[in-house]
């Protein structure tokens, strides 16, 4: 037997379904990092060093939309330790971390193959591990908070399938537990470049 609300229902869900995928966009990234520490405690310098990435965001909407991903990465600083006897101690520390991000982004141009956007939001990265280069400095992962919030702005653009974006990523958390060898409310500050690909949204 025929039932209208059964077939209006179902028509519903099938829009709806192929609504969202039409807005849907997968975009897998790799790309560099540049990772310094603001707000150093007295004796400490520290410059960014060169760093990797990779991961993928989702892109949910169309020119305003949600863009939540998940990265991998590993972040270089070199640390130097400044004694009172002039003597300098140097090494870099490595990070290996795990990044989720919750971001808006707007296309300022929306056109057919080309886009140029930015994105803004908050982000979390997780610290899975701590090591040097060198052996110079013991940096220990027991001196160090366990992840950072952060805010994230960044540019992007999209020429068909091709996507780049370069943006910053400033550290809202302390990086150095308060016991923490290095001590200090020193913050991280990021400058990151991606290259990817943008699949779906009809493209």
């Amino acid at each position: 037997m025929f039932d209208p609300r059964t077939t209006i229902l179902t028509l519903l869900c099938a829009t709806l379904a192929t609504a969202a995928s039409a807005q849907l966009k997968v975009n897998p990234q790799i790309g560099g990092t540049f990772t310094n520490l603001t707000n150093n405690p007295a004796g400490v310098t520290t410059s960014a060093a060169f760093g990797f990435q990779l991961g993928a965001d989702l892109r949910l909407g169309d020119r305003l939309y949600f863009q939540p991903g998940a990265y991998f990465g590993r972040s270089a600083t070199l640390v130097e330790l400044n004694h009172a006897d002039t003597s300098v101690i140097e090494d870099n520390l490595i990070r290996t971390t795990a990044k989720v991000k919750a971001m808006l982004g707007y296309n300022i141009i929306h056109g057919g193959t080309f886009k140029l956007r930015v994105n803004a939001g908050p982000t979390y990265e997780a610290l899975l591990s701590v090591d040097n280069k060198d052996d110079n400095i013991a940096f220990n992962k027991d001196n160090y908070n366990g992840g950072s919030f952060n805010m994230d702005a960044g540019l992007g653009l999209d020429i068909a399938v091709l996507t780049l974006e370069t943006g910053v990523s400033y550290g809202l958390s302390n990086a150095y537990k308060d016991q923490g060898q290095l001590m200090g409310d020193a913050k991280y500050f990021t400058w990151y470049a991606t290259l990817g690909l943008v699949f779906g949204g009809g493209n």
